[in-house]
C-alpha cells in the first residue's frame, strides 16, 4: 500500500510515484480528486506535456548530448545535471526546484513512497570530500539494436547513483568513489528525458549506468514500480534488467520482490568478470566479502519463472582474464546453470569486450581474441553470447561512464540500501 502524502505539500512530482500512489498522495492532501490526478498522471507520463493542477515534473535539465555511429544506429549518450541544492541527496518530502529542457517546466520534489512491502527510500549523503563547485551529472547511454525482424529498438541503460562505492579496478565510474545515490524520480527522469525530450522511446531500460543498483535498492525498486506501470511509463518488466556485481544480500531480497504478482519477469544480470576468486579479488573487490561459490549458490537459488534467465556479465580484459586456462574454470562455474531446468541453460555468459577507462592499465582486447575466447566457450559446453561494442570513443560503453573531474575515491562499506 502506498503511504500517505505529506499535508499540504506544494506540489506533486509524478516520476516520484506509481499511479496508485499518486492518487493517494493527492487524495490525502485534497489536492485534487481521484480521477484528476490518474488523468493527470497519464497525460504527464505517456506525453511528456505538463497538466494543470498541483503537480509538476522536477527534472535535471540535460548539459551535453552525444552521438556516435555503430552498425544498428547511432548511439546516444546524454548528461542530465543536478542543481548545487541537490548535492547532499534531497531528503523524504524536501523540495527542490528544478528546470528541464524543452517544454519549460519548474517545479519542486515531493515525498517518496515505498512499493508493495518496500520501506521508503534514505538517499545516501553526499561525499565531503567533493568540492562544492564540481557539477553532479547523471550520465545514460541510448543504445540501438536491430532484432531478428530487422527492426531498430533502443535500450536505455541508467544511472542508479551518482559514482560508485565498489572500486571496481577496470570500471570509470568507480575511479569517482561514492558521490550520492539517485531518488527514484531522478533515475525515471532519465527514461523521461530520453522519451520526451530527447525523443527515443527505450524498449528496453538496464541499470548498468553508474553506481551499483543493490546499494540503492530501495530507490531502485521504487523508479521499476514507476518505469512498469501501465497507467504511465508502461515499460513491461520483463524488458527491465537490474545488473549487480555481486551483493548477495540485495540478490535475496530481490528475489523475494519478484515472487511478487507483476514483478515476475524482472531480470537479474551478475557481472562475474573472473574465473576464479584470485582473479576476481584482484579486480572485484566485492569478492573479498562474497566469494564465487557464494555468489553460485545464490543464483542457482534464483526463482525459476518462464524464460527468465540469469545473465552473467563477463568483461574480457587482455592479461586478466583471458587466459586458455580460464576457459575450464569458466565452464566449471556454469556447469550446475547447464541441467538446472530439464537440459535448458539456467544462466548464459554474456561476453563484453574490456572498454579502457581512462588511463586504464589495460588495452581493449582485439576482434579476433573476442570471437576466439566466445568460440572457446561454446566448445566447452558453455551458454553464451556477446556484446557488441557500442560508444566506446565517447566514453559510453559498458563501464566507461563517469565524470572525469571527479576522481577522489572514498571508501564505503556496502550497505543493503541508500
Amino acid at each position: 500500500m502506498p503511504r500517505p502524502a505529506p499535508h499540504n505539500p506544494a506540489s506533486l512530482d509524478p516520476l516520484a510515484y506509481t499511479s496508485e500512489q499518486f492518487v493517494a498522495a493527492a487524495n490525502t492532501a485534497n489536492l485534487a480528486p481521484a480521477s484528476t490526478a490518474l488523468e493527470a498522471y497519464r497525460q504527464i507520463l505517456r506525453t511528456g506535456i505538463d497538466q494543470p493542477g498541483p503537480w509538476k515534473v522536477a527534472l535535471p535539465p540535460i548539459v551535453n548530448k552525444l552521438q556516435e555511429t555503430s552498425p544498428e544506429g547511432e548511439v546516444v549518450k546524454f548528461v542530465q545535471r543536478l542543481s548545487p541544492s541537490q548535492r547532499e541527496g534531497p531528503g523524504v518530502g524536501s523540495s527542490v526546484p528544478l528546470q528541464r529542457e524543452g517544454p519549460g517546466v519548474r517545479s519542486s520534489g515531493a515525498e517518496l513512497s515505498q512499493v508493495n512491502d518496500l520501506p521508503p527510500p534514505i538517499p545516501a549523503p553526499g561525499n565531503p570530500r567533493i568540492s562544492k563547485d564540481s557539477p553532479l551529472d547523471i550520465e545514460s547511454v541510448l543504445i540501438p539494436m536491430i532484432g531478428s525482424a530487422g527492426l531498430r529498438t533502443y535500450t536505455l541503460c541508467v544511472s542508479s547513483q551518482v559514482g560508485c562505492a565498489m572500486g571496481c579496478t577496470f570500471c570509470e565510474t568507480a575511479q569517482m568513489g561514492l558521490i550520492r545515490s539517485l531518488t527514484p524520480s531522478e533515475i525515471v527522469g532519465q527514461w523521461f528525458a530520453a522519451r520526451h525530450i530527447i525523443g527515443i522511446a527505450p524498449k528496453n531500460i538496464v541499470f548498468m549506468g553508474m553506481g551499483e543498483p543493490m546499494d540503492n535498492y530501495d530507490n531502485v525498486m521504487q523508479a521499476v514500480a514507476i518505469l512498469k506501470d501501465h497507467n504511465g511509463a508502461s515499460v513491461p518488466v520483463s524488458n527491465i534488467t537490474i545488473s549487480t556485481v555481486g551483493r548477495i544480500d540485495g540478490i535475496r531480497r530481490m528475489a523475494e520482490q519478484i515472487k511478487h504478482k507483476g514483478w515476475h519477469r524482472l531480470n537479474l544480470a551478475l557481472s562475474l568478470n573472473a574465473p576464479n576468486d584470485d582473479v576476481r579479488s584482484a579486480i572485484m573487490p566485492i569478492n573479498r566479502r562474497w566469494n564465487m561459490s557464494e555468489l553460485q549458490q545464490v543464483l542457482l537459488e534464483w526463482p525459476k519463472f518462464a524464460g527468465n534467465k540469469v545473465c552473467i556479465e563477463y568483461v574480457l580484459i587482455p592479461g586478466v582474464n583471458d587466459a586458455p586456462e580460464h576457459i575450464a574454470q569458466i565452464a566449471a562455474f556454469m556447469l550446475p546453470f547447464k541441467f538446472f531446468d530439464k537440459g535448458k541453460p539456467r544462466a548464459l555468459i554474456n561476453l563484453i569486450p574490456y572498454n579502457p577507462r581512462r588511463n586504464s592499465p589495460w588495452p581493449a582486447p582485439t576482434e579476433e581474441k573476442v570471437e576466439q575466447f566466445l568460440g572457446a566457450l561454446i566448445e566447452a559446453g558453455v551458454f553464451a553470447k556477446r556484446r557488441r561494442t557500442k560508444g566506446r570513443a565517447m566514453m559510453g560503453a559498458c563501464g566507461q561512464l563517469g565524470a572525469a573531474h571527479i576522481r577522489q575515491r572514498r571508501l564505503v562499506q556496502p550497505t543493503i540500501s541508500a
